[in-house]
């Protein structure tokens, strides 16, 4: 049995339902009354993306929060509901139907608890006046339409990775080298360096030997630091259309009614 009034639903169009799980499901769009007992018989919450799906949910056991109304079924069952068209009235089939979903038990005799004989009607944002939305408080109507809400969810798009390998390249370069050569030099005797040239015997075998040495190219490499790379984001502003089909209630005028002036 449901523990709404009629008073506790005047302002909950609009505002959020959430799940027997604490999970938020969406937002009200309205609220349908029983037309005998005219206690809240269902919910139609807007679910999807964007809002743009709309399910009914009993209110048998649903209570009031400070920003809506918490029922007792998750948001999967919700989403998964039968599709029933919100024109202001639910059929018996329709009812049934999303009973059984439900796990609820239906009956076609009125009750207190939400199981009417002759289906179910909505209360719209405003219940005044002699129209299905209220009862009779005065001598206007209420016209409502929908106004699309657009939301934006932010998920991810793409991976981007920052990968380091390495590759061999043949580095080529010229290193100017010394080596010595061994060069045979003659020079005439003279007073200089007569002394030096007669130290020895008059005839004797000599021999005199003479180390030569040369530049050798070595090659070595170390790791030497170049650059620092790292990945950013930027964030880059795109504009993009949605649509979507909206209703609007439209009123009339049956018999001769003077409306000029209005």
């Amino acid at each position: 049995m449901t523990d709404l009034s009629f008073d506790d639903v005047q302002t909950a169009v609009g505002q959020t339902l959430y799940g027997g799980d604490g999970t938020k499901v969406g937002k009200i769009g309205d609220i349908y009354l029983d037309q005998d007992t005219r206690q809240p018989e269902w919910a139609l919450v807007n679910t999807g993306m964007f809002g743009t799906k709309e399910s009914f949910v009993p209110l048998q056991g649903a209570s009031t929060t400070d920003d809506g109304i918490t029922v007792r079924w998750d948001k999967a069952q919700i989403k998964d509901a039968p599709r029933a068209e919100p024109d202001g009235d639910l059929s018996q089939d329709e009812e049934a139907e999303l009973y059984r979903h439900y796990g609820l038990n239906y009956s076609e005799a009125p009750s207190d608890s939400g199981l009417p004989a002759g289906g179910t009607e909505t209360t719209g944002r405003a219940p005044v006046g002699n129209d299905v939305s209220g009862p009779e408080t005065d001598d206007a109507m209420t016209r409502s339409e929908e106004e699309l809400r657009v939301d934006k969810v932010k998920r991810p798009s793409e991976t981007v990775r920052l990968r380091k390998y390495i590759t061999t390249e043949q580095v080529g370069m010229t290193v100017p080298v010394q080596r010595e050569e061994a060069r045979v030099s003659r020079e005439p005797i003279t007073e200089a360096n007569r002394g030096a040239a007669m130290s020895g015997g008059d005839l004797t075998e000599e021999e005199h030997e003479l180390t030569l040495s040369e530049e050798e190219v070595v090659v070595d490499k170390q790791v030497v630091p170049k650059e620092r790379v790292r990945l950013d984001k930027d964030v880059v502003t795109e504009e993009r259309q949605v649509s979507e089909e909206v209703r609007k209630e439209n009123i009339e005028v049956d018999g001769d009614v003077d409306t000029k002036g209005r």
